[in-house]
């Protein structure tokens, strides 16, 4: 029986990520991209992971390139034409994601289901940019997605029963534990979370304690495998600003205003470690203290 075929949208590290896991539960998937080598770095990201895999002895060689396989690069959006599921992940901007829905809305199967990836924007607000809300729905793994068990599921106000049993079946598929989330900005998990890191902020802005012993405390009193900074800066300074904005928005309540020295992070273009630098220093190949972000 031929596999059901998923098209990803956008090979980064979220895409290419959701990318693995559906190939290596057996669905065929075209990895798609604006530019060829953004494609070509998604698969790259994709065989490091795999060689990773296969040097700790959970596959094989052979497993490696089954799973490789089954992955198909695009530059097209044709190539979705008979797909049975597209999973959005590109960056947080509504207008991008909503152009993108549309325009998959005309050339996809009217059956077709699709699911976003996004980590706040609200699920019916980007329905409306298609003609089958019923088969719209959020589907929110977590970073990285071949290691985090779970995702979240999110249905919009036209979701219907069926696509929301469909995503469970798609998120038991690729071996991940699901929870059911009402439709509000910023959904459960990254709510509880940008509260956290809000407070963290505050902490640090007001000379409380070091950025470094701010990590380290909730990593030892936690139990949190990274701290606040540390995460911050593996997400992206500018995906977590963007989701902040999306909560400060959603609820139109202060305690969701954005740290004004992210902000000031974000606009110097210090993003994190994939820009290699963010709320720590990473340009000489460590992780370093910054003696500019400490108060």
């Amino acid at each position: 029986m031929e596999s059901e075929v998923i098209m990803v949208i956008g090979a980064g590290q979220m895409g290419s990520g959701i990318a693995q896991v559906a190939a290596e539960a057996g669905y065929g998937v075209i990895l798609h991209d604006v530019q060829m080598d953004f494609v070509e770095n998604g698969m790259a990201r994709i065989d490091k992971a795999l060689s990773s895999q296969v040097q700790k002895g959970k596959i094989d060689d052979e497993g490696k390139r089954r799973v490789q396989s089954r992955i198909k690069g695009s530059v097209t959006y044709g190539d979705a034409r008979n797909a049975h599921w597209i999973i959005e992940a590109v960056f947080e901007d509504y207008d991008v994601k909503a152009k993108i829905f549309s325009a998959l809305d005309e050339i996809c199967l009217p059956e077709t289901l699709f699911a976003t990836n996004t980590s706040s924007i609200p699920i019916t607000r980007l329905a409306a940019s298609v003609k089958r809300a019923d088969r719209f729905i959020g589907i929110h793994f977590f970073n990285p997605p071949q290691v985090m068990r779970l995702v979240e599921i999110i249905p919009g106000l036209k979701t219907s029963r069926e696509t929301v049993r469909e995503a469970r079946r798609f998120v038991e598929k690729v071996k991940k534990e699901s929870v059911l989330v009402k439709d509000v900005p910023g959904f459960l998990v990254n709510r509880i979370n940008a509260a956290l890191r809000l407070e963290a902020y505050t902490c640090l802005m007001e000379g409380v304690a070091s950025l470094e012993d701010i990590d380290k405390a909730l990593k030892l009193a936690l139990g949190h495998p990274m701290g606040p900074f540390e995460l911050a800066d593996f997400v992206g300074l500018d995906v977590g600003l963007n989701v902040l904005k999306t909560l400060y928005e959603g609820y139109k309540d202060p305690k969701w205003r954005p740290s004004l020295l992210l902000e000031k992070l974000v606009l110097s273009g210090d993003l994190g470690r994939k820009s290699g630098k963010g709320w720590y220093d990473y340009t000489s190949g460590q992780k370093l203290p910054r003696a500019d972000v400490q108060f």
